[in-house]
């Protein structure tokens, strides 16, 4: 037995939920998250959202000029200037449903500055903007009655259908099969196929596995930005980040013995672009020898810093550091995905049906390198352009459903234990911000060795299979790609 729906939203992330509020009522939608839903890159969102909304001061060329710069102007034309110049209508949007962002006492908007940005144009709420409009977004879904939410539920396999898709789901040890029309990936980053990173334990590249398998083209996978300040505890695979915003207030990066450092790699200092920062430090650990790196904001004002990064300050006092009197130990780990799945400006993919947004998709406004807090804004403009696009077509969709018989393997026995800590092993020694091209050469021949087994095997279907599957196919592309860039090819 299985049941039928017109939309099917994997992610329930900013772009998730973004796009189940913008399709038509009525609308048919079946929204999976694959945790509690809570659990998202999007809540994890410090900084802010970036944008040009009711501020004279500021232009919508300014902005897209620095995210070209940003990007080493490798980005999409077409969809930077969309991402820009709509910002404001879905900053608004998300206003008028709930979302609220600090002000001054004037009553504006207050405006922070993140590397990357040649005026004050972030939004946020504290320092847990992503946070504040996951909730918001969430509570408004919540009241759509032809929106249905599924928690803590797998996506196991995805099929092409002659009506649309076929997925098979799992939720408390129970397969359900679920059809539809359409189908969004909206699934998030890839974080989790790394030793150390920023991201959500739910972020290990599915979408963008079963969108390859499915036949969509992907691109820009070795594009990975690394964040430069991460907290340097080595003690757990999630590094809890330490926002571009506490370096746009003001904080200093200082080396081994102290000292600014920034002034040897940029003229921009510390407030130039995540890649470059991060690049920064891991040359200037080679040239001292020492992992050793730290950001200071003890110069400013301690109630201003408490009052303006309340979770950071929190978080850090937990971990035994004080935000406004010690020096923060911070070192780079990966933290966001500029490529993935290939969508054009109304984030369809080669796929009939198939869409993506969010971070598993590569609409090309980031280029090489992503501006800080564009990312938000990309999530709301682009799966606001899916559903929109959905709903011009959901008038020609079939009126029937076809089912595909998923093979469940009960018996198989689970994946081998250690898949995934290898394949995480491997990345972070071949592809981390300094890629180095001998590593990759070396291990790549064992990651099609293991991601051979997955997709052949006959291994039990869940999370752990799934899991080591996706960390399988990304590590494959990321360093597929990484060796065709080094040819030139």
């Amino acid at each position: 037995m299985s049941e039928n729906y017109d939309v099917i939203i994997a992610g329930a992330g900013a772009a998730g939920l973004y796009a189940a509020i913008n399709l038509p009522a009525g609308t048919r939608t079946l929204l999976l998250s694959k945790r509690e839903l809570p659990l998202c890159n999007t809540s994890l969102a410090q900084g802010g959202i970036a944008g040009v909304y009711n501020s004279p001061e500021d232009r919508t060329s300014l902005h897209e000029n620095d995210t070209y710069i940003a990007g080493g102007f490798q980005n999409n034309h077409r969809t930077v200037h969309m991402l820009v110049n709509e910002a404001a209508q879905d900053i608004d949007r998300i206003i008028r449903l709930g979302v609220e962002f600090d002000k001054k006492e004037d009553g504006d908007y207050h405006r922070t500055l993140e590397g990357g940005h040649s005026r004050r144009r972030i939004f946020h709420h504290k320092d847990a903007t992503g946070r504040e409009i996951a909730e918001k977004l969430l509570a408004f879904v919540r009241t759509l009655p032809h929106v249905e939410i599924c928690e803590n539920t797998l996506l196991c396999d995805v099929c092409r259908t002659e009506t649309g898709f076929s997925a098979l789901t799992l939720h408390d040890g129970a397969y359900r099969t679920v059809n539809s029309h359409f189908f969004i990936m909206a699934t998030g980053g890839i974080g989790r196929v790394y030793e150390f990173t920023t991201n959500s334990a739910i972020a290990t590249g599915d979408g963008i596995m079963f969108a390859y398998h499915l036949g969509a083209m992907i691109r820009g996978l070795s594009l990975i930005q690394f964040h430069p300040t991460a907290f340097n505890n080595r003690r757990t695979r999630e590094c809890f980040l330490i926002s571009e915003a506490v370096r746009g207030e003001g904080a200093y990066l200082l080396n081994c013995d102290g000292e600014r450092f920034m002034q040897r790699y940029d003229d921009r200092l510390e407030l130039a672009p995540r890649d470059v920062v991060s690049n920064a430090i891991v040359l200037e650990s080679r040239r001292t020898g020492s992992d050793e790196f730290y950001l200071d904001i003890t110069h400013k004002d301690p109630d201003e810093v408490k009052d303006r990064f309340p979770m950071i300050y929190k978080n850090l006092l937990e971990q035994g550091y004080d935000l406004t009197r010690d020096r923060i130990p911070i070192y780079p780990c990966q933290h966001y995905l500029m490529g993935g799945i290939q969508v054009n400006s109304d984030s369809r993919t080669k796929v009939k049906g198939l869409y993506a947004c969010g971070e598993c998709s590569n609409t090309g406004v980031h280029g090489n390198n992503r501006l800080a807090s564009n990312s938000l804004l990309e999530a709301l403009v682009f799966s606001r352009h899916a559903a929109q696009d959905i709903a011009k077509r959901l008038s020609a969709a079939p009126q029937t459903y076809a089912a595909h018989a998923f093979d469940l393997r009960k018996d198989a026995p689970p994946v081998p234990h250690g898949i995934r800590t290898e394949l995480r092993h491997i990345l972070q020694e071949s592809y981390f911000v300094i890629p180095n091209a001998e590593k990759t050469r070396d291990n790549f021949s064992r990651v099609c060795e293991i991601l051979h087994d997955l997709d052949d095997g006959n291994y039990q279907i869940n999370a752990d299979y799934v899991e080591a599957r996706s960390t399988a196919t990304i590590a494959f592309l990321i360093l597929n790609e990484a060796m065709i860039e080094e040819k030139g090819v």
